[in-house]
């Protein structure tokens, strides 16, 4: 039976929902937005030469979807227990279903509980990308943008279709980013690169970008002449994209550079969140020629 504290309907709280679950002795987390559904198992189609990752494919309601073996994800082993679940999740414009030993609770917290892992106990491939306290216990915040590009690459955000919009005038107009990924950053640096955006400035997490922001506004009389656009993840310790939007839109200062969100969360069922504290645009991931049509948009 999972236990919920209630739905997080506003937008802009910094506060998230952690939909906890099991896999061998371990517990985890997946933020609520991207769960859709938790089902029984149901039998498995076996596709030949898929991902290792892959156990096969599942009909839903008419829809063929991959299943996920958690396990070998996160290198385990032996058979799943009898509370084994599906968890039935959405983001970057795809649905995938995890393979799960158990679905526990739903814990409401603030995205400032949630510490980054350090490269000296996580190693530079983990799948962590937060690490939740719960009383004596410790959730891991798991990367699942991540675990499915390791799957299909394509899936991923690709300089290419970068390339495709055809030769580009250098821009020196700056460019703040928040994004908590490492391995997205540096996607984001060579696709802007690529895309003519020279002068960009990134951040890990929405707290950090914010405090610079509010220096730069403190101490200039006009800030879109020092930074002409900000784009912003969703999902990042500290403070979240949804609460880093409303903070700038609300300061008197700042509320004049234009802020679009580049999330995998970017779907019609959510994207009321993003226009509810005052986003200019909100673009899916990996849509990474969309977002450089954006700025253009915006900033030329």
């Amino acid at each position: 039976m999972v236990k919920s504290q209630g739905i997080l309907l506003e937008s802009g709280t910094n506060e998230l929902e952690i939909v906890e679950f099991e896999v061998g002795s371990n517990k985890f987390g997946i933020n609520v937005i991207k769960v859709k559904e938790i089902i029984q198992p149901i039998p498995v189609t076996f596709i030949p030469h898929a991902h290792p990752h892959v156990e096969g494919i599942i009909q839903l309601r008419g829809e063929v979807l991959p299943v996920v073996d958690m396990k070998k994800v996160l290198g385990l082993s032996g058979a799943f227990n009898e509370q084994q679940k599906y968890i039935v999740a959405e983001f970057n414009r795809q649905r995938v279903v995890f393979h799960v030993d158990n679905v526990t609770m739903i814990h409401r917290i603030s995205w400032n509980q949630i510490e980054k892992p350090t490269d000296m106990y996580q190693g530079g491939g983990s799948q962590v990308i937060g690490v939740i306290k719960q009383d004596d216990l410790m959730l891991l915040l798991l990367d699942f943008e991540k675990i499915m590009v390791d799957i299909n690459p394509d899936s991923g955000i690709s300089v290419e279709s970068v390339k495709k919009l055809g030769d580009r005038n250098r821009s020196e107009k700056k460019i703040v980013i928040a994004e908590d990924s490492p391995l997205l950053r540096k996607l984001l640096h060579d696709t802007m690169h690529e895309a003519g955006y020279m002068n960009i400035e990134f951040f890990e997490n929405g707290k950090d970008a914010l405090d610079y922001l509010l220096a730069l506004a403190d101490k200039e009389n006009d800030v879109s002449k020092v930074v002409q656009l900000v784009v912003t993840d969703i999902e990042m310790p500290q403070m979240d994209g949804h609460h880093l939007t409303k903070q700038i839109k609300t300061h008197p200062e700042l509320s004049k550079l234009p802020v679009i969100i580049f999330s995998s969360l970017i779907t019609d069922d959510l994207r009321h969140k993003g226009d509810q504290v005052g986003a200019e645009d909100q673009i899916s991931k990996p849509e990474i020629a969309e977002l450089i049509l954006k700025i253009d948009q915006y900033i030329l």
